[in-house]
């Protein structure tokens, strides 16, 4: 088992405190939005073997079946399938959308024999692996996810007595479900940017009056002043969760994350396709292409407990599995040694896994097979595959 070093990503959206207060950490005044636990090539984590501190990405690499287990490299290839992160929101991130398996493999082949530089800023497929993710809430947990019901967008939007409005709640009234979507986001996101200003100025001014449902639109408006992606966000759900519950994110569905603190879990790839709320490229027809337009109201999720202590977040994703364990004083140890590889995070108390006393946001490394025992009391989430 390896102690963690991890990386802390400073985007400009993340709380300067939320992820330091966790650590026990003084604030430096800087960005903290997520910590990076994982092998991504982009910032893999560190461990110390043999007194050398290594990059768990190229000692995965050195030997993937000691390290993943055969079953884990069977199925998803010699390199850690998912990434762990602590997610720290301070300010709404873009509204975006991820492609599912074979849209990914497709794509990042079309763009490879394009040419196109794999860093260039108008790339979509970074990799070929599609990205469904899960956000586990720590604090209070605000995002959207999701197209609302057209008519109920319409009524949202009409509350707003905006007349440049008018248009696009017809359209919403008028069309199937699946097509009012597409029109209205497409209208929206094609307009011209001068255009549209006005409207997105109008419409600000009437969320914050009205308040309420509307509220959260003229938070993402005063974030991204003039971006007509807050016109696309008023199609989507607004979701707060509480501490404990999770959301599940599959191919194709709009999101945003907006605020708090939590644990989140993805297939390890970049792929991003971006709605608005961004200075960013804006890929209109790959975007169209890849969004599912279809009306859901988000399904939060909470953990089912198991005689073992363990409580799972149950979802349709094969490149990871998250569990937490929230043990109290006198609690049993719990065996957790499994054949596929593990990452363990404490968030609260000081739990121990094996000999390794962990304080909120430190976590461990579990190569497969190697046995591990969890004792002590605090809460750990527990990161593996599903192999």
């Amino acid at each position: 088992m390896d102690r963690l070093s991890n990386t802390v990503r400073p985007y400009a959206w993340g709380s300067p405190t939320a992820i330091p207060h966790l650590l026990g950490a003084e604030p430096t005044g800087e960005p903290q939005a997520e910590m990076w636990m994982g092998a991504h090539p982009g910032a893999p984590s560190r461990i110390v073997r043999g007194g050398v501190e290594l990059p768990l990405d190229a000692v995965i690499d050195a030997d993937p079946v000691r390290e993943l287990g055969a079953a884990s490299a069977d199925k998803f290839g010699p390199r850690l399938p998912f990434l762990l992160k602590l997610l720290a929101a301070d300010a709404p991130l873009s509204l975006q959308v991820h492609p599912d398996l074979d849209q990914a493999r497709a794509g990042f082949a079309a763009e490879e024999r394009a040419g196109i530089p794999v860093d260039a800023p108008h790339r979509n497929y970074r990799d070929a692996n599609h990205k469904p993710e899960l956000i586990c809430a720590l604090t209070p947990f605000e995002g959207l996810c999701g197209f609302r019901e057209p008519a109920r967008s319409a009524e949202l939007l009409a509350a707003l007595d905006v007349d440049s409005l008018k248009p696009y709640v017809d359209l919403l009234h008028a069309h199937p479900e699946e097509a009012a979507l597409r029109e209205v986001l497409t209208a929206l996101l094609t307009a011209d940017r001068d255009e549209l200003a006005a409207t997105v100025h109008e419409t600000t001014a009437a969320c914050e009056r009205l308040g309420g449902a509307h509220a959260p639109y003229a938070a993402l408006a005063h974030h991204y002043p003039g971006d007509p992606g807050m016109l696309a966000a008023m199609l989507l759900n607004h979701v707060v969760l509480t501490p404990g519950a999770a959301l599940y994110l599959g191919a194709g569905v709009p999101h945003a994350y907006i605020s708090g603190l939590g644990v989140e879990i993805m297939a390890n790839s970049d792929n991003v396709l971006r709605c608005g709320l961004t200075p960013k490229h804006i890929d209109m027809p790959e975007l169209l292409r890849v969004v599912r337009f279809q009306a859901d109201d988000p399904v939060v999720l909470r953990p089912e407990a198991s005689p073992s202590g363990e409580e799972v977040y149950r979802t349709p994703a094969e490149e990871f599995r998250l569990s937490r364990f929230v043990r109290a004083e006198g609690a049993a140890p719990a065996d957790l040694t499994a054949a596929t590889p593990q990452i363990l995070l404490a968030t609260a108390g000081a739990p121990q896994a094996g000999e390794v006393l962990l304080t909120p946001g430190q976590s461990v490394f579990v190569p497969a097979g190697e046995p591990v025992e969890l004792r002590g009391t605090g809460t750990v989430f527990r990161a593996t595959v599903v192999a």
